[in-house]
């Protein structure tokens, strides 16, 4: 039930060989090189040392280019991952050599000079529709769009607002003795674009006269020709630009069969992104360099060889108290705990000098799962769904973990499914009915529905169990630091309560309930002080009360959570079985059943999460722990072997 021990880690090396040590770090994985924030502040390291630069933004730039040339394989080949990516097995040497670089490399700078291309395009079609929306009012208009006259005649194109009556402002223009007509060329719900032909020296008169109407002269720049020939050349040059466009997608999708080539080489610049994001953390001065970091007890003998190796000098010790808040954490894993990491992470993990809680987490989280799950069908989907992941795609971290679980829970609801007799809810018990009309019914040691009070005191005991597990861990920690009085007056005493209860609820006798008070009312008096000695009796009795039974009460919802999956499944059996045709049953049967499913699944796992993190993790957890990062591979395509 221990975190690995750390081993804080100081390394002199030649600068000269900086690469082939990270090199080497890499391939082991277990040492992380931390943030030399503290020497560069002593004057003493930094007048000596100075941090070295890397090659981290180009290599971040190039996973950023490999990463998009994968989304392009994603649209434009058709090339899908599917809902979990499926990783392949490649050696260490393979994925690290030079080989798997240069052409990769190569299929990403074409996928990516094609997306340039393909975005170049894309803005310039843009602009070519923009033009051609521009002059397609104005496509009925047989004049050139560079005529704006003669030398006595002017020609004016503009726009008048949607609602203006054109036949009014024809007649306001005649009326006004000017020698002048205006021509509607075109109109949409928008705009009336009109042609406004005049004698030059009416020009100002009559534009003065359109402009209360919001009249507004268009110009064509730089355009010659009519707007239908100038439409007609736009019209190609979007042709053109399409086609330019389909080579291009062609070319990204022609690297389709590559794709599995650059998924390495992504999988390759993660790691390199890792190497150079520590070499920022060394300190040197051009001949040696400088670090410091951790690594886990067990593999010091492995970080080593690699030291001396590189002729490093160097040291290994325990980390010092002041330390112990810096130490990164990793947690000790086996089968049965590793698939808990999902929830210790999606919580906190714990203080280095706390306790590993996934030994003491695991049986109560399956368990509960099974309990509120409970149904044998619903377990060997569980258990199926999650073997067959974990074999075809060997999915890694959270979705690992998850799959491991999901295999767990899987087998802990079939158990409890075969003790309540629940498969799919009654549904063999309506199918037999429905083809037979016979009666039939899985044999059960208890029923949700029939014996639903003896669940509840059950769910209760099982959670009176876990808080005094939780207790007993407290109390252990509180006596290793010293603590032993506030052991005694928070965990022992309320051990004698509970027992008292239990003991005076027998009818067998009420002395120990009633030294259970006497602690209760001396803890206070022994360590509180003047008037807290007597406020801290009716603090303490309040706070444990509800505190203790609440949570006990909380429990509850193991019972509820059966009852409710337990129901529901019977009601759209039985919902399926009215029409009494098999078909129709199974249908509805189904897809009740699933979705009955679905929302358990999730429900499940909230409410159980919630009395670990909650009702347990609240007796004796200390979170806050910083995870162990070191410098490894870390893939996403591939499974990278020694």
């Amino acid at each position: 039930m221990a975190i690995v021990k750390m081993k804080k880690l100081r390394v002199l090396a030649m600068a000269n060989r900086r690469e082939e040590l990270l090199d080497q770090l890499l391939r082991l994985g277990c040492v992380e090189i931390s943030e030399p924030d503290g020497k560069l502040a002593d004057p003493a390291w930094s007048a000596l040392l100075r941090r070295e630069t890397s090659a981290l933004a180009e290599a971040k730039s190039e996973l950023a280019r490999a990463n998009s040339a994968l989304d392009a394989l994603k649209r434009y080949a058709g090339v899908k991952d599917g809902l979990f990516i499926q990783r392949r097995p490649i050696g260490q040497e393979e994925f690290l050599g030079d080989g798997t670089v240069r052409e990769a490399r190569e299929v990403s700078g074409r996928i990516n000079t094609a997306l340039q291309d393909i975005a170049r395009l894309q803005g310039e079609e843009g602009r070519l529709l923009s033009r051609r929306a521009g002059l397609e009012p104005w496509v009925s208009l047989d004049m050139p769009l560079e005529m704006n006259g003669t030398a006595h005649a002017a020609f004016r194109q503009g726009v008048f607002p949607g609602t203006v009556e054109i036949g009014a402002v024809c007649s306001e223009l005649a009326g006004a003795d000017l020698a002048a007509e205006l021509y509607e060329v075109s109109g949409d719900k928008q705009q009336r674009y009109c042609l406004l032909a005049c004698h030059r020296a009416d020009e100002e008169a009559a534009l003065e006269l359109l402009r209360p109407y919001g009249f507004s002269v268009t110009a064509f720049q730089g355009l010659e020709g009519t707007a239908a020939e100038n439409v007609s050349a736009l019209d190609r040059e979007l042709a053109a630009n399409q086609k330019a466009r389909q080579e291009a997608e062609a070319a990204i999708a022609a690297c389709g069969p590559q794709k599995d080539a650059l998924q390495v080489y992504a999988d390759r610049l993660t790691a390199e992104n890792a190497k150079h994001a520590n070499a920022e953390r060394l300190l040197t001065d051009g001949t040696v360099l400088f670090f410091e970091g951790w690594a886990p007890a067990e593999q010091l003998a492995q970080v080593q060889t690699v030291l001396e190796q590189y002729g490093c000098a160097w040291e290994a010790a325990d980390p010092a108290e002041e330390e112990i808040p810096n130490v990164p954490v990793q947690l000790k894993n086996n089968w049965f705990t590793k698939p808990l990491n999902m929830v210790t992470e999606m919580y906190s993990l714990p203080a280095y000098d706390n306790v590993d809680p996934n030994p003491l987490m695991a049986p109560f989280f399956i368990l509960f799962y099974g309990i509120m799950m409970a149904d044998m069908g619903y377990g060997i989907l569980m258990f199926l769904a999650g073997t067959l992941v974990a074999k075809k795609y060997r999915p890694k971290g959270t979705m690992g973990h998850m799959m491991g679980l999901l295999q767990l829970c899987g087998v802990s609801t079939f158990i409890w499914g075969a003790l309540t007799g629940g498969f799919f809810g009654d549904f063999l018990t309506q199918v037999v009915k429905l083809t037979t009309g016979g009666d039939f019914a899985l044999p059960s040691l208890f029923t949700p529905l029939n014996d639903t009070l003896m669940i509840l005191v059950g769910a209760m005991a099982l959670g009176l169990v876990q808080i005094v597990t939780g207790m007993a861990i407290s109390f252990v920690r509180k006596i290793r630091a010293g603590k032993a009085l506030d052991a005694v007056f928070e965990e022992v005493t309320w051990w004698i309560v509970f027992a008292g209860i239990g003991l005076m609820a027998a009818g067998i006798t009420n002395l120990v309930l009633y030294a259970g008070i006497v602690l209760i009312v001396a803890g206070p008096l022994i360590t509180g002080q003047g008037l807290g000695k007597i406020m801290g009796i009716f603090g303490s009795l309040y706070n444990h009360v509800t505190g203790y039974f609440g949570d006990i009460l909380s429990y509850a919802r193991l019972m509820a959570l059966m009852l409710a999956g337990s129901v529901i499944a019977q009601v759209f059996n039985t919902l399926g079985a009215i029409p009494g045709i098999l078909p129709v049953f199974l249908v509805i049967s189904l897809a009740g059943n699933a979705l009955n499913f679905a929302l358990n699944l999730l429900g499940c796992y909230v409410h159980d999460l919630r009395l670990q993190c909650l009702e347990y993790f609240g007796k004796f957890y200390e979170d806050g722990g910083k995870p162990f990062r070191p410098l490894e591979i870390n893939t996403k395509y591939v499974d990278v072997t020694k």
